[in-house]
Order: structure tokens, then sequence, then C-alpha cells
């Protein structure tokens, strides 16, 4: 593999810049020889606030997929059951000694 290659992006980019700054010190011997630097930007496929959507999602859907292995796998209930309000009031019936 080269260095090139080896290299992170942020190395690439440092010699880039190293590379402009040696250019602009040096005369141009010719107009057509000289080249434009260009500038990196990263474009984004999902905006950021998207990503937290889609994060909070998946953490969502892992909680209600955990409770009902838990409840309906583990605990030999109904999975269903795991989810419904009911549950959770008679765990808190339980908890408070009603």
């Amino acid at each position: 593999m080269t260095e090139e290659v080896k290299s992170s992006s942020r190395q690439q980019r440092r010699l880039e810049k190293a590379q402009g700054q040696a250019n602009k010190k040096e005369p141009a011997n010719d107009s057509t020889e000289q080249t434009k630097q260009t500038k990196w930007v990263q474009i984004r496929m999902f905006p950021i606030w998207l990503r937290i959507l889609i994060v909070a999602a998946l953490i969502a859907v892992a909680v209600a997929a955990g409770l009902m292995v838990g409840y309906g796998v583990i605990g030999e209930g109904e999975p269903k059951d795991a989810l419904k309000w009911e549950t959770y009031q008679h765990i808190f019936d339980i908890k408070d000694g009603k």
C-alpha cells in the first residue's frame, strides 16, 4: 500500500494544504499550470435531527422487543401483555402493598 492510501483523510487534507501553500510561495511558470485548490466539504445523506429521531425510534423498538421477550419467553406470560398498562399497574400495586 502506498503512503497516500494509508493516511487518513485528515492527513490528506493537511498535505494538500501544505502543498497549496508551497505552490503559493513559488511563482507560477505558466498560467495554464495553475490549479484551483478545492475546499473539502462534507455532504450528509441524512440531517442530524433525522439521525437522532431514527436512533430514538430504534431504542424504543429495542426496549419493546426486550420487554416482550423477557415477559413472554423468560417469564412464561403472553408477550403482548408486556405492552399493556394493566401489567405495570399490577406490579405497582404489589410494590405499594395494595
